[in-house]
């Protein structure tokens, strides 16, 4: 059981972002007492840290999230594999083999995409079909409406080690998305794991609605 908590609150703040013990405990029906237990046995691990945040009143809230270390507890498909094989294809075959590779994967991902969400009536049907199959990859994604837009948000990135040796593939990805989603779609990244947010969130807007500065 012990350890199936541990295992909630590192979901928890992998997919919410930093809360306080509080926030956790309601969300997760768990106690307070547990939770602080929990929390401060993984800060001694490294896994998570604190601020401490002054509101405008009171004491100041406690909040937690999840160190570099504790990112890492989530896997990123094989790593040091992917990161030996890339490097090892940049060897042989440069830059162009890289990009070639890249090209080959958008392509293929595009064609499964395409035929997984063809049964979509609208915009939204396609962005929700798109993060179910993003997070059966992996990316733990969820939609969030936005004042007419839809915000695609991937709490985990499963290639990130290859995104790193690579950015060509988060400029893949973009592509990707933009593809599938179609031309009645403005899609933009607006947070970005490896530029220092905490995951990779993109903006899908409708276009007559991104046309008219609406």
């Amino acid at each position: 059981m012990a350890d199936r908590t541990r295992t909630r609150l590192l979901n928890a703040l992998k997919s919410s972002g930093p809360q306080t013990a509080a926030d956790l405990a309601d969300n997760l029906n768990v106690t307070s007492v547990a939770v602080r237990q929990h929390l401060d046995g993984m800060h001694g691990e490294g896994l998570v840290d604190f601020e401490d945040v002054k509101g405008s009143v009171g004491r100041p809230k406690r909040v937690w999230g999840l160190t570099a270390a504790g990112h890492q507890q989530f896997p990123d498909s094989h790593s040091t594999l992917i990161v030996g094989l890339l490097e090892g294809l940049s060897d042989l075959y440069g830059e162009d083999g890289l990009e070639n590779l890249i090209a080959h994967r958008e392509a293929k991902t595009g064609q499964l995409y395409k035929t997984a969400m063809s049964g979509a009536q609208d915009l939204h049907g396609r962005v929700e079909m798109l993060a179910d199959l993003r997070s059966r990859e992996g990316y733990m994604a969820e939609v969030i409406r936005e004042d007419g837009a839809f915000l695609l948000v991937e709490n985990h990135c499963s290639i990130c080690a290859a995104a790193t040796a690579c950015q060509g593939f988060c400029r893949s990805e973009l592509t990707l998305f933009k593809d599938v989603l179609g031309p009645e779609a403005k899609v933009e990244r607006i947070e970005h794991l490896l530029s220092g947010d905490r995951r990779c969130m993109y903006r899908i807007t409708p276009c007559e609605r991104a046309d008219t500065g609406k």
